[in-house]
């Protein structure tokens, strides 16, 4: 066994996979293959780079989402508190300057004390443990073969896709409204409104446009929650304009007008130049996109930064091939990280992350890894990875429907959400009291 931890990966479950370890005390080698070899959507060589939205997830206090971000913090998470330093508005959300998260990371990486930063790529799993795989959806197809070979039949997959940016100057706001929905919050959302019959004409359009076609050996299998906006609409007539495109509580300020549906439109920087279109993951050629996109009002001549795309997401048959200390089973001392296990989200990428991170540090320091309880965000997250169930095993966001414990059996949503938190918190506390510095609490360097 070696005497420093490997992660193959700077994304977010490998950036904050290096950093926990690091910040442990022990030595860490990190290979990022970016930017030299580049993939099919990252668009530099900066450490956790986000490239399917620039959101991380809801800031609402009673949500799962709100809950995981907190427990990280608890952590010293890198990647949150990078989050939090380059927040951009987006209402309820937790959205970033994509540019200044990724270098504030990248930073931290680098000047690390204990961390040895190496860019190249590494097409080939290292004998010697401990080792963290953590190198995402977009494994390069080298290593993807190697895992795949590892895993056998085990290796999973499934398709993602992206929302696209517009440039801000190309929007015509006379055609637009800021507001949220109901009236809450801030008003932080760009939205364009349709009527009944230019809602018709877009998903005609939409229907009937011209999609990426996939490889004959390839079938799409979708992840629910990240659905191409097309796919959707092929359910049916009102699937938009009750999902993505759903107008209650987004009536016109000034005017009081109600809309048939509505486009809302996400700002991606703090200078507001940059806009995503929220919900509109897509695999639309990109002359599609150009006609389709532009029929909403508005968008007549939008300018697009990036063009919605697909990308074959991948990830393992973690209930089977994990054991309980996230090594894989038969191969002592190599680690999954991130989006790979069976998460989905860059948040639960990250806890993913932390938790390969620590118990790779905790092999290295001869002491046993101890999982936070199945209660806290981070441990029900693990418990859905780890712990065999019914069914087929699909990628999992953070919700409440994951937590167990006394507290989920109270009937009031509002009073079983906050009593979920609280508690989840407080055995969180216990657990890195407990547990002591190795699993988090150190702060030796700043990022």
């Amino acid at each position: 066994m070696n005497s420093y931890l490997t992660v193959v990966g700077a994304g977010l479950a490998g950036s904050e996979a290096a950093w926990q370890a690091a910040e442990s005390g022990v030595s860490v080698v990190l290979y990022e293959m970016r930017p030299h070899h580049p993939t099919p959507v990252h668009k530099t060589g900066d450490c956790a780079e986000l490239v399917c939205s620039n959101s991380l997830g809801s800031m609402n206090e009673a949500s799962a989402p709100f809950l995981l971000k907190q427990e990280l913090r608890n952590l010293n998470s890198l990647v949150i508190r990078s989050a939090d330093q380059h927040a951009v508005p987006a209402g309820a959300a937790l959205a970033v300057d994509r540019d200044l998260f990724s270098a504030q990371i990248t930073r931290a990486l680098e000047n690390h004390p204990n961390i040895t930063f190496t860019r190249e790529e590494l097409p080939v799993i290292p004998e010697e443990g401990p080792v963290v795989l953590a190198t995402g959806p977009l494994t390069s197809p080298a290593l993807s073969q190697e895992i795949a070979t590892l895993m056998g039949d085990e290796y999973l997959y499934f398709y993602d896709a992206l929302s696209p940016i517009i440039d801000a100057s190309s929007i015509d706001t006379s055609k637009t409204f800021f507001a949220s929905r109901y009236g809450k919050g801030t008003a932080d959302y760009l939205n364009c409104g349709m009527s009944r019959e230019q809602y018709d004409a877009f998903l005609d359009a939409l229907l009937k446009a011209e999609k990426v076609a996939l490889k004959e050996f390839e079938k799409p299998v979708y992840f629910e929650g990240c659905m191409p906006i097309e796919e959707l609409a092929s359910r049916g007539h009102k699937t938009l304009s009750f999902g993505p495109m759903k107008p209650v509580g987004l009536n016109h300020p000034e005017t009081g007008e109600r809309f048939y549906a509505v486009v809302q439109l996400r700002k991606e920087n703090k200078e507001g130049t940059a806009y995503n279109i929220v919900g509109f993951q897509t695999k639309l050629t990109y002359p599609g996109q150009k006609e389709i996109f532009r029929m909403i009002p508005g968008l007549e001549h939008a300018e697009f930064f990036r063009h919605g795309a697909i990308h074959r997401n991948t990830y393992v048959n973690a209930p089977e091939l994990l054991g309980p200390d996230f090594q894989v089973k038969g191969r002592p001392g190599l680690y999954f990280a991130g989006q790979i296990v069976g998460v989905e989200g860059y948040v639960e990428s990250c806890a993913m992350g932390a938790m390969a991170g620590l118990s790779g540090a905790c092999q290295i320091l001869n002491k046993p890894f101890h999982l936070p309880p199945q209660e806290t965000a981070i441990g029900a997250l693990l418990k859905h990875v780890l712990v065999k169930g019914r069914g087929s095993f699909q990628p999992m966001n953070i919700n409440f429907g994951l937590f167990t414990g006394k507290e989920t059996s109270i009937r009031d949503k509002k009073t079983r959400n906050s009593a979920i938190i609280s508690r989840a918190l407080e055995l969180q506390k216990s657990w890195l009291e407990e547990t002591g510095k190795l699993n988090g609490c150190s702060k030796s360097s700043e990022g």
